[in-house]
């Protein structure tokens, strides 16, 4: 990981669930790319929403009020908000992902506009043209 912009790193959703929650979930790569100093952690408010979506349906349990495990993890992360702007929106449009659910298209929009490295596991983000991707595997 040499350039100064492979260590800005756009976690998927999972990824930061997995980080606060289930760290050994996280390959070696990862943790020790999460867990260096000058890593830039960066978070789309599309996880914020994708996580209260499984949370409500059961599908993740947290230790505490989802609202308030947001809270936390962003401030005890020290994470940047990757906005939704309108150039997020547009690109969302021009990205070469078959068959993606909106939120892997926001989340995959959203690394390649703040020109961040996308850490996830998902296999259909692993394989979109044009993004700088690290595997959790």
């Amino acid at each position: 990981m040499g350039s100064h912009s492979q260590m800005r790193l756009l976690l998927d959703t999972h990824i930061w669930l997995w980080l606060v929650a289930e760290p050994t979930r996280l390959s070696p790569r990862v943790a020790r790319a999460l867990d260096n100093p000058e890593a830039q952690l960066w978070l789309s408010p599309i996880s914020v929403w994708e996580l209260l979506m499984l949370t409500q349906k059961g599908r993740v349990q947290l230790n505490e009020d989802p609202a308030a495990w947001v809270q936390h993890t962003v401030e005890g992360l020290s994470l940047h908000e990757a906005p939704l702007t309108f150039e997020v929106a547009l690109e969302t449009s021009s990205l070469n992902l078959p068959h993606s659910d909106p939120s892997d298209r926001f989340i995959a929009a959203s690394a390649k506009v703040f020109d961040l490295t996308l850490v996830t596991a998902d296999k259909k983000l692993l394989a979109a043209p044009g993004i700088r991707v690290l595997q959790n595997e």
